[in-house]
């Protein structure tokens, strides 16, 4: 089967970004698969170390240019992105649920998600500078500063968004940048390109597509580069630190999530809760970070709980993923479903198994891995408890003493976000205070709002993206001290 007509022509090969056009100095090649179907879609240069090195010498070369661009000139740029993106968003959403297996009811999201980054970044620009004041006899300054090039990996879950998370920062603060989309997921980046090649000077923004092993790791080692920014796994994310290490580089992490999610029994409206909750499950057909993978529900409304939940999950619609009623498409890979069938079979063996728990088969979509939405009643030191899946998989477990729940909700390596339901402002407020988690979101699970911090504790990665503070990141801090006259001599 190929693609819908329309969206990506047939033969369509894509090459790297350098230097405002598009550069191979290799034949190797990788191909841009179907999720759901396994046709091929496109095929796209298998960027190296000779890429990679031409994309950092056109960033460094176009740094002293981009960092002297007046701020508002930079956040117009941006505004301009944003639009490009705006005006094609029905088409890259397409382009996205193809290739990552994300549904057509979803992916139009992660679009203007991006959209607002690209917007909210622009504005940021204008009023991050440092500051000044007066000391005696003088003045003292501290300037913000773009650092230079910098290096940024992104994974394929949602890449219009991390797309806009790495980019509108790092270009706001007036660094360049060379960016390595995942090999998963490069398509809707790879169309940017259009955007980025028109609207930005040469070599300001480079996009190398390629594997980690490859493009991603010359990026990382690269004595060019000065920052280093990642979004992925945590194994992954210590190699890319250890690099920024040798090198004395600064380093942003976002990586992996086991989220609690709380259900405290003074909740009213008990069917929106559990809607709400599986909605935290199975957004992006579970495959994100952020995910409410491990839901406390209070003993004193459990056993009701747990049969609405039960009803819920067999409720949600899985289907194919170009279908707008659809809400549950593929996973991104084979790769990745039979990961997540084999945590599955963990569970059964260490669980009790709620409903789902096997592959799904989707007339004209027999290739993509179309995992049931799951639910498994178990306890918090279970590997499904533990490890992140990163699909479908809900984790449910019973407390009724408030510290152990909370001692419970903490003991996972990560902290990335945390949700939680109550009607009473107390328990909202000190139980968002002890969770070990960068975000927490009551009564509303993914409450993402432009300009709210976003990252994790622990495990869950260095730094923190969507918010102005992320600017700090990308720029540099130089002290700079006026006397108004030399001071008196001190020999003879």
């Amino acid at each position: 089967m190929t693609q819908p007509a329309g969206l990506i022509a047939p033969g369509t090969h894509y090459e790297p970004l350098i230097g405002g056009k598009r550069r191979s100095f290799t034949g190797e090649t990788f191909l841009a698969i179907d999720a759901a179907n396994g046709g091929r879609i496109a095929t796209i240069t298998r960027s190296g170390q000779a890429e990679v090195d031409a994309a950092v010498a056109a960033a460094d070369a176009a740094f002293p240019a981009w960092a002297a661009t007046p701020a508002p000139q930079r956040a117009r740029l941006l505004h301009r992105l944003a639009d490009w993106v705006e005006e094609n968003l029905t088409r890259l959403a397409a382009i996205d649920t193809m290739d990552i297996g994300r549904t057509i009811f979803e992916t139009p999201i992660d679009h203007r998600i991006a959209i607002g980054q690209y917007r909210f970044f622009a504005a940021a620009a204008m009023t991050h500078f440092g500051w000044n004041q007066a000391v005696p006899g003088g003045w003292a300054i501290a300037m913000r500063e773009p650092i230079g090039v910098v290096g940024q990996i992104i994974p394929w879950n949602v890449p219009a968004i991390m797309t806009a998370f790495k980019l509108a920062p790092a270009l706001a603060a007036g660094n360049t940048v060379v960016l390595k989309p995942d090999e998963n997921a490069s398509l809707s980046t790879m169309e940017l390109c259009v955007a980025l090649a028109e609207i930005f000077p040469p070599g300001v923004v480079n996009v190398v597509p390629g594997f980690g092993d490859e493009a991603g790791a010359a990026l990382t080692a690269h004595p060019g580069v000065g920052k280093l920014a990642f979004t992925g796994s945590a194994e992954v994310g210590r190699l890319v630190a250890h690099a920024g290490a040798e090198r004395l580089v600064p380093v942003s992490l976002e990586l992996g999530g086991k989220s609690p999610n709380i259900v405290f029994p003074d909740v009213e409206d008990v069917d929106r809760v559990v809607d709400n909750a599986t909605f935290a499950a199975t957004y992006c057909n579970g495959q994100s970070c952020l995910a409410g993978t491990r839901l406390f529900v209070h003993d004193d409304l459990y056993e009701t709980f747990l049969g609405k939940l039960r009803t819920s999950f067999e409720a949600v619609r899985l289907g194919s993923p170009s279908d707008p009623a659809t809400r549950l498409g593929c996973l991104v890979s084979a790769k990745q479903g039979e990961r997540v069938l084999d945590y599955i079979a963990s569970g059964k063996r260490e669980a009790t198994l709620v409903t789902g728990g096997g592959r799904a088969a989707v007339d004209g979509s027999e290739r993509g891995y179309f995992i049931e939405p799951t639910v498994f009643e178990t306890a918090n030191d279970t590997r499904i408890a533990q490890e992140e899946i990163f699909g479908p998989v809900l984790s449910v477990i019973r407390w009724k003493d408030y510290d152990a729940l909370i001692e419970q909700a903490n003991d996972v390596d990560y902290g990335l976000a945390a949700g939680l339901y109550t009607t009473d402002l107390r328990n909202a407020m000190r139980t968002a205070s002890r969770l070990k988690a960068g975000s927490v979101w009551v009564n509303q699970y993914f409450n993402l709002v432009d300009g709210s911090p976003f990252g994790g504790y622990r495990g869950s990665g260095l730094g923190r993206e969507y918010c102005a503070e992320t600017l700090d990141m990308y720029t540099q801090l130089k002290s700079v001290v006026l006397a108004e006259e030399l001071p008196p001599p001190l020999f003879g």
